[in-house]
């Protein structure tokens, strides 16, 4: 049951002293702590055994296996071979899934599987590794091998991606002093030497010269965009070794010019450097380069990343690119003998909060990814295949395999439930009653989420002040990533709610005039901060979330802040404190009017129970939010992403059939700013990507 006490009793609670104060050395060994006492747990439950052959029988068989670089061509098992493949993420497709997109990437013509290993998504607490479920990165690789994909692992610790940091774990930033990432920072160093050797042991008895389908493992990534530190790139280099013998190829992937292959290409021939391009360019110059790079005799032509599409951020066009352009492409690089890797073969969801994020020429030039990670691949987010793009590119892959093509497996199906009915359960200012006092951090100035312990998602900043006659001008200059701003009296006799104020966005920073409010006592100050993914490229990386600069309150700092983490379900853990299924199981529906933009402005959480009669309904949909505001939302505990329709372009979110259940399903949505006038979702058959003012941008060049 959802309790919905008046707002005073609220304020009472977290206005008084009852949280402790902590430094921040204190803060950080504060969270450290929660995993001690094992905080959070998997969601997914372990995948059933695969079959496999024994450690011994991997062994007899190494004798007759080996892949190598040798006259400027990869060989396996002492044979010419061209490497065919395509980037799918195990941790962008639900389990139930792999092998569903793997029979289609067989299918598109690929032989070869590469795959990034995402820090944050195996430890997303120190100390608490997770391998299990989505994380359960080794039935991964052996699946791959039952379908016969050989596999190129890319180990990071920093993969980009798209994904959020870059696959660093959020606690690295709460870490003082502070890390510097992605260098040979001896404290930075020492805590990737300790994750690599939990990591490169298990996938170890799966390299290709030990029975398994690694070939290849990738060093760092295109490291050359970003620094030219040697020492760092050499210490992964031995570390790597160390644990997976000097026989495995190691390989650096860099951008295809001559500045960026000098910092970023480990020199000599332990390490095999290739090469990305944009699509379309000619090859034939960038491959000559590629071998300036490498030993003689070990530079074969590989394109590591062909873009067979781009990302999206928010707010932007939808990134598409011709077939036939692509497909064109790739064939230049065919035809120079010339091996690639397609990226992506499958883009897959962004679920949870792990999207990135990208700035331009400074850190306020803020653009977070949608949930989707379409890519505008040959194979869709949802699987499909039948389109113009996997066709073109099946076409040039089926002229150059040496190998027979298997037939095209036919889309999964899909439904749309209609129109599903939501109420409003609760508004999330009286759910932070549930959150336990001791829990909350008390400090004269904000701090970031990372230093509460609080990674992704929300957190609110509770202060108070004295009303003047003619309002008060607020400001702060520094706010990762969104902060809506409201304002109380607790002495109102009427128990009112909170009033919305105005929002303050990273990307757009302005002031706010808080209203004259006559008022008893101190008005209360609440500040909503959003953490909508961190920046996973380039020099703004250190992207720490929250309120990050003095707050001021007409031009003078205010002190005396509470600090109050909302715990939501993310890809790979669940809270302790399950809000979502507290939300999901309540029927109470909050006795309050909604007449005022104030209080439509207040985020609060809608729940709809909807039924699957019958098992063969039990497919893949979306949801679409048109005329909803901004929010997350969760179907039958699942995080399934962020929707912000009213910004675009992405309307819809998709739901995989393994997260449905025949019979009675849950919907809990948390609705950022407006709700649909008529509290209703539709189930959809089709994604829709067409909202906002953002429109299809297809690339034709």
């Amino acid at each position: 049951m959802i309790r919905t006490n008046n707002t005073s009793t609220l304020i009472s609670k977290f206005t008084t002293k009852m949280a402790r104060r902590r430094g921040p050395t204190m803060l950080f060994l504060l969270f450290i702590s929660i995993i001690a006492f094992g905080a959070f747990v998997p969601v997914f439950a372990p995948l059933p055994s695969l079959s496999s052959s024994s450690h011994s029988h991997r062994h007899r068989k190494a004798n007759a296996r080996s892949f190598e670089i040798a006259d400027d061509m990869f060989l396996k098992d002492g044979k010419p071979f061209r490497i065919i493949g395509g980037d799918l993420h195990y941790f962008r497709i639900l389990p139930e899934y792999w092998e569903d997109r793997l029979l289609r990437a067989k299918a598109l013509g690929l032989n070869t599987i590469q795959t990034y290993v995402p820090w944050n998504l195996h430890e997303p607490q120190p100390g608490n590794l997770v391998f299990e479920g989505i994380a359960d990165l080794v039935y991964f690789l052996k699946l791959c091998q039952k379908l016969d994909f050989l596999v190129m692992l890319r180990p990071g610790p920093y993969i980009c991606a798209e994904w959020d940091l870059g696959g660093f774990p959020a606690w690295l930033l709460a870490i003082e002093p502070a890390l510097k990432l992605r260098s040979s920072d001896p404290a930075y160093l020492k805590l990737v030497d300790k994750w690599w050797g939990i990591l490169l042991p298990k996938v170890a008895h799966l390299l290709y010269n030990n029975g398994g389908p690694i070939i290849m493992i990738q060093i760092e990534n295109e490291f050359g965009s970003y620094g030219d530190d040697q020492a760092y790139l050499h210490h992964l280099v031995k570390l790597a070794q160390e644990h997976l013998g000097e026989n495995i190829v190691l390989y650096t992937t860099d951008g295809g010019t001559r500045e960026t292959l000098e910092k970023g290409t480990i020199r000599g021939d332990a390490v095999f450097s290739a090469v990305d391009f944009s699509t379309g360019e000619d090859p034939s110059p960038i491959f000559k380069l590629q071998k300036e790079f490498n030993a003689p005799g070990k530079s074969p032509p590989l394109s590591a990343e062909f873009y067979t599409g781009w990302l999206t951020h928010w707010g932007e066009d939808l990134q598409r690119t011709g077939a036939d352009f692509t497909a064109s492409a790739l064939e230049k690089i065919f035809s120079q003998n010339g091996s690639a890797v397609l990226y992506m073969a499958h883009g897959g969801t962004n679920f949870g909060f792990y999207n990135g994020a990208n700035t331009n020429a400074d850190e306020y030039t803020y653009k977070p990814d949608i949930t989707s990670y379409d890519y505008d691949a040959p194979i869709k987010e949802s699987g499909d295949v039948d389109n113009a793009k996997f066709n073109a590119l099946k076409s040039v892959i089926g002229r150059h395999s040496a190998t027979s093509l298997p037939s095209v497996i036919p889309n999964n199906e899909k439904t749309g439930h209609g129109a599903i009915q939501l109420q409003k359960t609760a508004f999330l200012f009286d759910l932070i009653d549930m959150i336990n006092p001791a829990d909350v951090v008390e400090s004269r100035n904000p701090v970031s989420m990372e230093s509460v312990g609080q990674m992704f998602g929300f957190i609110v900043y509770v202060s108070e002040y004295t009303s003047k006659d003619d309002g008060s001008s607020l400001f702060i200059p520094k706010v990762h990533d969104r902060a809506q701003v409201f304002v109380l009296c607790s002495s109102d006799d009427k128990g009112g709610r909170p009033t919305y104020i105005g929002t303050i966005e990273r990307w757009s920073n302005v002031k706010l005039i808080l209203p004259n409010t006559k008022c008893a006592s101190n008005i209360s100050l609440f500040v909503l901060v959003e953490n909508m993914g961190r920046v996973n490229y380039g020099p703004y990386m250190f992207d720490r979330k929250g309120i990050l600069s003095s707050v001021y309150l007409d031009g003078r700092i205010l002190h005396g802040w509470k600090m109050i983490s909302i715990p939501f379900n993310n890809l790979n853990e669940v809270p302790k404190n399950n809000l979502i299924t507290q939300v999901s199981h309540s029927r109470i529906v909050t006795k309050l009017e909604d007449n005022s933009e104030t209080i439509s402005k207040e985020p609060a959480f809608y729940t709809a129970h909807f039924s699957i009669e019958k098992v063969n309904q039990v497919k893949d949909t979306f949801i679409s939010f048109s005329g909803w505001g901004k929010g997350i939302a969760f179907v039958n505990d699942f995080n399934i992403g962020r929707y912000w329709p009213s910004f675009g372009p992405q309307c819809t979110l998709y739901v995989p059939a393994p997260i449905l259940r025949h019979g009675e399903n849950v919907l809990v949505i948390l609705e950022l700013e407006s709700h649909h006038p008529e509290l209703v979702i539709q189930s959809v058959d089709q994604p829709d990507f067409a909202c906002g003012s953002s429109k299809s941008n297809v690339h034709q060049l």
